[in-house]
């Protein structure tokens, strides 16, 4: 098979490998459904990105069935699974990105003394299993990518010792993790730099940089790497990762963009895909962005200092280096009303990165009207957050909301009454509890008991004033498995009943995929 993507890589191009969908999926409470994996892949696949790791397809049949349909719904993108080294993994891994027009298969071994020790190999013993397990990858797949976990707190001599055996093996793409966040940026350029340099036959492949957020470093520490010389950044939307998350896409991108004039080199990324890319894995994940957030956060473009204000006035550039169109945020925010009609609402969806088929549309235009009815003026927020709750409220869902009547006082508990439809069976009750929202949850519960437990609650206006939606994140866990749900309305214990009602869809869902047969038919 004839690859681009295993050739050595142009020097002024850096390619974006995007792990959103395998370690960003590894964020506790962060499980994404196969339909969502495969809309993600969809638009990571559209914008540009070089490679998409899929997942980890020895871990779980969900995992597997993912990676497997991502690998044949793909049209441009490199399909990549992870697997550990061994056959057993490797195996499985082909078995599902072989489908793709480009698969890869990714393979890794911990390689720091601290790694070593967990299955109990020496030096020898390990580097013996990475040729093996290199070859065997090899011989399956013309692209075969190659990673030393715990790269940067690995003996320098061992880790040009692995690497050289490695692409001796046929490794087409090395990778170098900085698994836990360690590294600094002048030792994550010296640590590619140094590989370079020693090791034989690294000029004949792509060298890979793979950061950790811990010191919050994982963007500066990606740039050092591709200047000394990686041109491979691995990646996820919105940062998402274990614990404090993995380099950020859109930070890489766009500042490979915006300071072409020091980092010379350009991605294939269409930049204004990000917002659309970055409001999807924030639903989905139910990871909201933090307001402050570089590129895509709320506030990146908002100017509230007068100082500031009169300086966008007169030249925009004043106070930004980067204009919100860039990464796909329209500078107009205030268009919608009540007396929309369904074109402008369908445009207006257009722009916010949005296509919608006229079933769809006849269903988000009552909405629309509903919610334009509540609010005096609708904001492109408030469509996003309507989109966004078309999508995780889905007409087929085995329990729904039908009516939600609360009764608060001052001076005693709050009541909450409440109908829900049970598999299209409507079931009413009232419950008591201590707040309003409790008392809706406690009701949800007497209809559709349950053991989960309530791990997050999150209530996020969408827009300012006294009528703005709330978005509403709710995350449970019932035997190990974690779910998230997310609702919006202007009525927040409206939206905190659907977030759990969705949360325990998911969780009705996840019940079905793991049940035994016996228990399924």
């Amino acid at each position: 098979m004839t690859d681009a993507i295993q050739a050595p890589v142009p020097q002024d191009r850096v390619l974006i490998f995007d792990t959103t969908l395998r370690d960003g999926e590894q964020s506790p409470g962060a499980t994404m459904t196969l339909e969502e994996k495969l809309q993600i892949a969809t638009l990571l696949d559209e914008m540009g990105v070089d490679i998409i790791e899929a997942g980890f397809p020895i871990a779980s049949d969900g995992d597997f069935e993912a990676v497997t349909a991502i690998a044949r719904q793909a049209q441009n993108a490199v399909i990549c699974g992870l697997a550990r080294a061994n056959f057993k993994d490797i195996d499985r891994c082909w078995e599902a990105v072989r489908h793709a027009r480009r698969p890869r298969i990714h393979t890794f071994i911990g390689t720091s003394p601290l790694h070593r020790a967990i299955p109990n190999l020496d030096m020898d013993q390990m580097a013996e299993r990475i040729h093996d397990t290199v070859t065997h990858a090899r011989n399956l797949c013309d692209n075969v990518q190659w990673s030393p976990m715990d790269a940067t707190r690995t003996e320098h001599d061992y880790l040009c010792r692995t690497v050289e055996i490695a692409i001796k093996a046929g490794a087409t793409t090395i990778n170098i993790p900085d698994t836990v966040g360690y590294t600094a940026p002048r030792e994550s350029a010296a640590l590619i730099r140094m590989l370079i340099e020693r090791v034989p036959g690294a000029d004949a492949i792509t060298f890979a940089t793979h950061c950790h957020n811990d010191l919050g470093m994982a963007t500066a520490n990606a740039l050092a790497a591709v200047e000394a010389g990686a041109r491979q950044i691995e990646c996820t939307i919105n940062g998402l990762g274990e614990r404090a998350g993995n380099t950020a896409l859109e930070e890489v991108v766009m500042a490979l963009r915006v300071r072409h004039d020091i980092m010379p080199y350009t991605t294939g990324i269409d930049t204004t895909r990000i917002m659309q890319a970055s409001r999807l894995v924030a639903t989905v994940s139910g990871f909201p962005v933090q307001f402050n957030k570089a590129i895509v956060g709320k506030n990146a473009f908002a100017h509230e200092s007068g100082i500031h204000q009169d300086g966008m006035l007169k030249n925009a550039e004043t106070f930004e280096i980067m204009r919100p169109e860039h990464v796909g945020l329209n500078a107009t925010s205030l268009v919608m009303g009540k007396h929309s009609g369904r074109a402008a609402l369908r445009s207006k969806l257009a722009e916010l990165g949005y296509t919608v088929g006229d079933n769809q549309l006849a269903d988000v235009f009552v909405r629309f009207k509903e919610l334009a009815d509540r609010k005096k003026e609708v904001y492109d927020d408030d469509l996003v957050a309507l989109m966004q709750d078309t999508d995780t409220n889905a007409a087929n869902d085995r329990i729904q909301v039908r009516r939600l009547r609360v009764v608060c006082g001052t001076d005693g508990p709050q009541t909450a009454e409440l109908t829900l439809a049970v598999e299209g069976i409507e079931h009413a009750t009232s419950a008591i509890g201590d707040g309003p929202v409790d008392a809706a949850f406690k009701a949800v519960q007497s209809i559709v008991p349950n053991d989960a437990r309530l791990m997050l609650y999150q209530v996020h206006a969408v827009t300012e004033g006294m009528d703005a939606q709330a978005t509403v994140s709710v995350r449970l866990e019932e035997g190990g498995k974690i779910v998230t749900g997310q609702s919006a309305d202007t009525d927040t214990i409206v939206a905190s009943t659907k977030a759990y009602v969705n949360a325990l869809n998911k969780l009705m869902v996840r019940r079905l995929k793991t049940a035994p047969e016996a228990q399924t038919a």
